[in-house]
């Protein structure tokens, strides 16, 4: 029993990562997929409804799931190479105009679109990457600065801190913290989402805890 315990542990040990990236995995091809498979379906239903000898197969979920996310990766980058030129910015410009008309879609694409411009910019001040007492004193979590405001009266700074969960970064806590209760890091972004994403595995060799003293006069 005690070396059928350690086969099992040292087995769980071996497959956890290859199964945090398979979730990952799978929830990436999950939305490339759901994206595209409307047009898709369809659209593969009727060749293999027109040429059932020879295109009969593309009628297979496997056949339309791998069209749909080829598409959806052809969508992206074709949007990509659009957006860097002039005619691209101006379509989206025309389109962030037409959704900022809709009161409730404009809320969710501003605030999304100022959040990925934001921690595809340098701080200003304040450190983006940075550590948070969560959820007690004693335990950190790893957060990114998304913005600093004032406190009403006082005028201390508090900052607005986007903390995310492991391993999908996408959803997560967000948390008002006093700038002087933060915990700077030299950690960038891709460093930090890389970190979340592993659930630890992937980090640099050494790492802040405690906040830095403040320096005497």
């Amino acid at each position: 029993m005690r070396r059928l315990r350690a086969y099992f542990l040292t087995g769980l040990l071996t497959l956890l990562p290859i199964w945090l990236v398979w979730i990952v995995f799978k929830f990436v091809l999950g939305l490339l997929k759901d994206m595209s498979q409307p047009v898709v379906a369809p659209l593969s239903a009727r060749l293999a409804t027109t040429h059932p000898d020879w295109l009969g197969w593309v009628d297979d979920p496997w056949a339309q799931s791998t069209f749909a996310i080829a598409a959806t990766v052809v969508v992206i980058i074709a949007v990509g190479a659009l957006a860097r030129r002039v005619a691209g910015q101006q379509m989206l410009r025309w389109f962030e105009g037409l959704i900022a008309r809709v009161p409730l879609a404009s809320t969710v694409y501003g605030s999304a679109r100022k959040l990925l411009d934001l921690l595809q910019t340098k701080p200003d001040g304040t450190q983006r990457v940075v550590l948070i007492d969560f959820p007690h004193r004693e335990m950190k979590c790893v957060g990114f600065v998304t913005r600093v405001i004032r406190e009403e009266g006082s005028g201390r700074e508090l900052a607005a801190v986007y903390v995310p969960t492991t391993p999908n970064p996408t959803s997560g806590y967000l948390e008002i913290v006093p700038v002087d209760k933060l915990t700077p890091t030299d950690w960038s972004v891709d460093e930090a989402m890389a970190f979340i994403i592993s659930g630890g595995a992937v980090s640099p060799e050494t790492m802040p805890f405690d906040r830095p003293k403040p320096a005497r006069d």
